[in-house]
Parts: structure tokens; C-alpha cells; sequence
């Protein structure tokens, strides 16, 4: 019973603290956003499709926001596009997906030598969009993206003080470093916004800050996460099938354990 509590404790604990501090030395500008990432570019051509929004549709691929949001973090570090080589089968290019997504997502991106290379496609939206079949069966199923312990992070409705603004400081870190940051995003306990998102910039204003996000729902713009200074607290500005209001932040999938 004692190492049982010793575990829950941990568990807790590690379900609101922050990364690791990053070294003294980054400092993150004003307005920012992520080399060699363009959103018309280097993201996926389709949507994660919502359940609701097609009652009685079949064949959705839906309820894969986690795997897509991760997908474009481990193109984006881990595969290169060769639109000059030649075009390959549709089974070779699955196993060319399950080769970029069998990365961890939280290692930094390989050097382009190291890459996994993508032939026939200048980038990861033409790509999907030809292949969108192939892709799909290469980034796998969802399962265990439901299941990932700390998706229960969006129970949480009380946080301790400050512990946003920390979430905050991490992603502009993070992204003034050239890391896209990968979110989970919630208003529970209204049954709304349990959702994944990927940062990729931001802009300081007077009011506070705008996080740019590709959001997996939607394809076709970016969306924004605001921090609003004054509050403390985040900001759904403009999340894909989301009333504009207040919602809770948290990182995703940047260590084994988190």
C-alpha cells in the first residue's frame, strides 16, 4: 500500500509540473515561429473528421487528432522531400510513414543526411494529399493515443497559481529554440474541447500572447491559443469547433514520460 501511494503521488505531482528549465541563455523574442515550417506546406492535406458533425457516416477517420498532431512533429524532424526522385508503389510509401513515425517525437530532428526521404513529393501537404491512403495506413492506428496515461491531465479544473504562465514560458522557449510544441487543449467538464493542437509561433501584444496552432480539425488555416496576460490564464481565440472562451493548457509527448 505505501509504494501504491508513493506512485499516486508521483503521478500527480508529474501530471502539473513543468519541463525542466531550459538554459539561462534562450531568450525568446517578441514574435517568432519555427524555422523551415510552413503550415500551407508541412502539414497534413486531410482532416481528423468529428463524429458529430457526420451522424451515420462511415469510414471517418476520426478520433485521430493525437496521432496527426505527432505525425507532423515527426515529419517535420525526422523525413525530408525529394520531388525529383522517382515515384514509388503505395506499400513502399507505407513503410516510409511507419519509418518517420517509429521516432519518438520528443528527440530532436535528424540532420538531412540522417532523414527518412519521401520520393516524388516536395512536401508533407502534396504528399498526404496524393497518397492520403497510404499515409494514413503508415501513421497507425489510435488506440493507445486514447489511452496515453496523461490524458487524464483534463479532469484537472483547478491548477496551482502560476502553473499556466510556466506552460506558457515553456512553449515560447521551445519555439524560439525551433521546436514545434505539441498541446493538449480543454474546457471539460464542458463536453466540447479535448483536443490536440501543434504550435508553431507566436506574437506578444499588449494584452498578452497568441500562440499560431495547426490544428488537426482543420486543415485549410491556422488557428490561435491566446494567453491572456491580465487573467493568467488561455484562451480558445480561434480552435476549430470551439466557442472562443477559456480553456486549459497543457504539453504533450515531450519526454518517455510526458
Amino acid at each position: 500500500m505505501v509504494r501504491l501511494a508513493v506512485l499516486v503521488l508521483a503521478v500527480l505531482v508529474a501530471a502539473c509540473a513543468p519541463a525542466p528549465a531550459r538554459p539561462a541563455a534562450i531568450v525568446a523574442p517578441d514574435v517568432t515561429s519555427v524555422p523551415g515550417f510552413a503550415f500551407e506546406a508541412d502539414t497534413f492535406a486531410f482532416p481528423n473528421q468529428i463524429r458529430a458533425r457526420n451522424p451515420g457516416a462511415r469510414d471517418l477517420y476520426a478520433n485521430y487528432c493525437f496521432v496527426l498532431a505527432r505525425g507532423v512533429r515527426q515529419f517535420h524532424q525526422f523525413a525530408r522531400f525529394d520531388p525529383a526522385a522517382p515515384r514509388v508503389e503505395h506499400a513502399e510509401y507505407e513503410r516510409l510513414v511507419r519509418a518517420v513515425v517509429s521516432r519518438a517525437p520528443w528527440r530532436r530532428g535528424l540532420p538531412p543526411a540522417d532523414r527518412v526521404v519521401i520520393p516524388g513529393y516536395a512536401n508533407l501537404r502534396a504528399f498526404s494529399a496524393a497518397e492520403e491512403a497510404a499515409v494514413k495506413a503508415g501513421l497507425g492506428g489510435r488506440f493507445w493515443t486514447w489511452v496515453h496515461w496523461t490524458n487524464w491531465r483534463v479532469t484537472f479544473e483547478r491548477l496551482p497559481p502560476g502553473h499556466q504562465a510556466e506552460v506558457l514560458q515553456e512553449v515560447r522557449d521551445e519555439l524560439a529554440a525551433g521546436h514545434l510544441v505539441q498541446l493538449l487543449v480543454t474546457n471539460w467538464p464542458k463536453p466540447e474541447l479535448n483536443h490536440t493542437v501543434v504550435a508553431f509561433g507566436y506574437r506578444r501584444h499588449p494584452g498578452g500572447i497568441d500562440l499560431s496552432v495547426w490544428d488537426p480539425n482543420d486543415p485549410a488555416a491556422p488557428g490561435t491559443v491566446t494567453f491572456d496576460g491580465a487573467q493568467q490564464r488561455f484562451w480558445a481565440t480561434r480552435v476549430y469547433d470551439t466557442e472562443p472562451g477559456a480553456i486549459r493548457v497543457f504539453r504533450m509527448y515531450y519526454s518517455w514520460f510526458l
